[in-house]
């Protein structure tokens, strides 16, 4: 790759990154395939990435109800679906649409129907936003709501480039990582931004190498080792202005590892 200058995503642990990341990635990538149980009106896969997108956030759903709900059109209880449901459409929505600043606000406000009011679907926060543990303790504190804004801004334009850069696979699924890294870490939603970061994460494996990557199970293999992703993402900071991008290569080693779950 030639050296690019990005704004806000790091190009510093890219070589680290590629002495350590698996070097079948591509073999392994191209044996990505459609399931067979999928058909034109229900993708399995698309169903993996919804359920266990919204499992890593707490919602009571498993994958075996959602596809019968999905493929066979049983009914159940509309709390047990409905989030799920509003993200399977973002996907489907990603699928079909460019990776862009607009498409960006687009697929928060069709993945946060019921998580927020219409007011606040696709909109930065205006107020601070600090990330608690289940008994209440401060995890991480966001960025500033008088920065989001520009560092937002900084994140389109290094996506810009990244998109009109010839990468390799490697690059392409350090960027992709990163990608979801810095997001996560400015946080501008006020909520589904854990959501929207790994769907930003395939959206973006996706423009660049092609429908197989959204056969690939990221969301899954997060979800089945989440005190890992999560302990990965603190070893950065607890404040978004002294954060360590440094400590970023465990986390960015973990989406290879989501070819495994694949096979």
């Amino acid at each position: 790759m030639t050296p690019i200058k990005l704004q806000i995503i790091p190009t510093d642990l890219l070589p680290t990154y590629l002495e350590q990341v698996f070097n079948n990635l591509q073999q392994t990538f191209n044996t990505l395939q459609e399931a067979e149980i999928s058909t034109n009106t229900f993708s399995f896969y698309t169903s993996v990435a919804s359920v266990y997108s919204s499992k890593i956030e707490g919602e009571n759903i498993e994958l075996d109800s959602y596809i019968k709900h999905k493929k066979f059109g049983i009914e159940f209880l509309p709390d047990y679906t409905k989030k799920i449901d509003d993200l399977y459409n973002t996907y489907l929505f990603a699928k079909n649409s460019s990776l862009n600043k607009l498409n960006i606000a687009e697929a928060h406000r069709l993945l946060s129907k019921n998580l927020i009011s219409n007011h606040q679907q696709g909109k930065y926060r205006t107020q601070n936003m600090y990330v608690t543990t289940s008994d209440g303790r401060i995890e991480y504190v966001a960025a500033s709501p008088l920065v989001v804004e520009t560092e937002m801004n900084k994140f389109h334009e290094d996506l810009d480039i990244l998109l009109n850069t010839e990468l390799t696979i490697e690059e392409t699924f350090y960027f992709a990582s990163m990608i979801h890294l810095v997001f996560v870490k400015i946080h501008p939603w006020n909520d589904g931004n854990g959501r929207s970061a790994r769907l930003y994460e395939k959206w973006f494996l996706a423009q660049i190498l092609g429908e197989k990557a959204w056969f690939l199970q990221s969301e899954k293999m997060y979800y089945n080792y989440h005190q890992t992703y999560y302990s990965n993402i603190r070893k950065l900071g607890l404040e978004y202005p002294t954060l360590d991008f440094s400590a970023s290569i465990p986390f960015l080693l973990m989406l290879p590892m989501s070819l495994d779950v694949n096979h």
